[in-house]
């Protein structure tokens, strides 16, 4: 069975370095074999490994940041262990209000330059909530940051000092040429607390997925620990190709699989906050399916398994241009859709406004309609305004993790029902997944009473464990198809 980590951010909390804090010496002895082979110049047939990265760090170090973070929080303030749950000394702890006393928390992150004037890139989780946000700069001045915009989609965040001829780095293609599986790559950031430090390794994979709908990571062996986040990816041209997230891991450090969300995505996340504070994503308003191979054949005309398949035309963009249900996007402004999560990127991409030609296959022929797409933020908007119930991003229920339906949700997964609760991930070691249920599954009854929303759920849930019983009787929509699922409910 396939081993599952979790996957953490990379920013450190102060308080989490504090507690036993070491210092670990690695030792490099000499190798002979190496120092023959340098000496020869034949460490590797076509001299392309780096003998160093010394200049490449000494170039870009200055264009780097430091970003601390801080915020009041309600918390208890008795150190960890020091009056086990339900001892007397928990219960005088308590009486005092010492689980509400508030206290200063500090997070650390890292970020780097992009402008001489100040703006500075970094993982929105590193600044969230933040109530003061520091800049050490590689000169070990300390600035003041303003937060210009932010888009958790991403997780990007662009900032802004007060300050002129800052040193700054630029973008680099993270498609082009040394951004290729194999080729050698840097990190630099502000691991643990430790400044400005340096790793590098080589890109392992490309075009990675974690959660979300515009992922594009690049994965790196290069180290990337807790507060890294924000920090860059550099090729060895001295470009930022990537800006580090995430990590997979058992312990928490780093086990050689991190994420850096690519340049590709975060140039034009990065532009928009920059120029309005906030994103403009494209909205084409359809529900959509990938297209499967088994229908070759049951829809006329269709020759492969690429493209989009309509599955609803609500209101919005797509019904003005004329979208029906039942056709097949095969092409987005002249580019082919090779699946449904190209064409939210292709869509996402282009700007609100703009009149993009479609390709569709419809009854057996190939036909054009221009649409004149929306803004995704004001449709979301819109709909959170309409009187539904405003869901929490993900809310765990029976080893099910939940969310409302949302347009982005219903392009994600080709979701036609317009009422229900969308399945995003499920516990492998659950009866939920025993039971065959998927990823994108909507949830429309529960105890054959309608589910709405995922307080619903949880109050059918509720009424029968009260009842006594010991399941739950679902109706599960996968890919619009019906199906009753008897799932186990237990003890709250």
């Amino acid at each position: 069975m396939k081993a599952s980590y979790p996957l953490t951010l990379a920013a450190a909390p102060v308080r989490a370095l504090l507690l036993g804090s070491a210092v670990i010496a690695a030792l490099s002895l000499p190798s002979l074999a190496q120092d023959t082979a340098t000496e020869a110049g034949v460490l590797t047939p076509d001299d392309t490994r780096p003998m160093s990265f010394a200049d490449l760090a000494e170039e870009v170090s200055p264009a780097v940041v430091n970003i601390t973070t801080s915020m009041v929080v309600a918390g208890n303030l008795m150190p960890d262990g020091m009056a086990p749950p339900g001892s007397p000394f928990e219960e005088f702890f308590n009486e005092f209000g010492g689980d509400n006393m508030p206290r200063r928390e500090n997070a650390l992150g890292s970020g780097f330059i992009i402008s001489p004037d100040g703006y500075v890139v970094t993982n929105n989780h590193v600044i969230e909530n933040a109530e003061e946000i520091m800049i050490e700069l590689f000169s070990h001045e300390e600035l003041p940051a303003t937060v210009i915009g932010t888009d958790p989609k991403t997780d990007i965040a662009l900032l802004k000092v007060d300050a002129t001829d800052l040193p700054y780095v630029e973008f680099g293609d993270s498609n082009g040429e040394g951004s290729r599986v194999g080729d050698w790559v840097m990190a630099m950031g502000n691991p643990l607390g430790q400044g400005f430090s340096v790793s590098a390794g080589i890109i392992s994979a490309r075009g990675r997925e974690l959660a979300g709908t515009y992922d594009d990571y690049i994965q790196t062996d290069a180290a990337i620990n807790r507060g890294n986040s924000g920090g860059p990816l550099f090729n060895m041209e001295g470009e930022v190709i990537g800006v580090n997230t995430a990590i997979l891991s058992p312990t928490g450090g780093s086990i050689g699989i991190g994420f850096a969300m690519s340049s590709e995505v975060v140039e034009k996340v990065v532009y928009q906050l920059r120029e309005f504070g906030e994103t403009r994503r494209g909205w084409l308003g359809v529900r959509i399916q990938d297209v499967e191979v088994e229908m070759i054949g049951a829809i006329a005309g269709l020759e492969s398994a690429e493209g989009a398949l309509v599955t609803d035309v609500p209101k919005g963009p797509a019904r003005d241009a004329g979208l029906q249900k039942g056709d097949v996007i095969l092409t987005f402004d002249g580019k082919a859709v090779p699946d449904t999560r190209e064409l939210v990127q292709m869509v996402a991409d282009t700007g609100e406004g703009m009149a993009v030609p479609l390709g569709i296959l419809r009854d057996g022929e190939r036909i054009t309609l221009t649409v004149t797409l929306g803004r995704r933020e004001e449709a979301e908007r819109i709909v959170a305004a309409s009187g539904e119930e405003a869901l929490p991003e993900n809310a765990d229920v029976l080893g099910l993790t939940l969310s409302g339906i949302t347009p982005e949700l219903a392009e994600q997964y080709g979701i036609a029902e317009s009422e229900g609760v969308v399945v995003t991930a499920i516990d492998p070691m659950s009866d939920a997944a025993d039971k065959r249920i998927e990823p994108g599954s909507v949830i429309t009854e529960a105890g054959q009473q309608p589910v709405r929303t995922v307080s619903d759920l949880t109050d059918r849930i509720e009424e029968a464990r009260e009842a006594g019983r010991k399941s739950l009787l679902l109706l599960v929509r996968q890919q619009g198809v019906p199906r009753f699922v008897a799932l186990a409910i237990g003890e709250d």
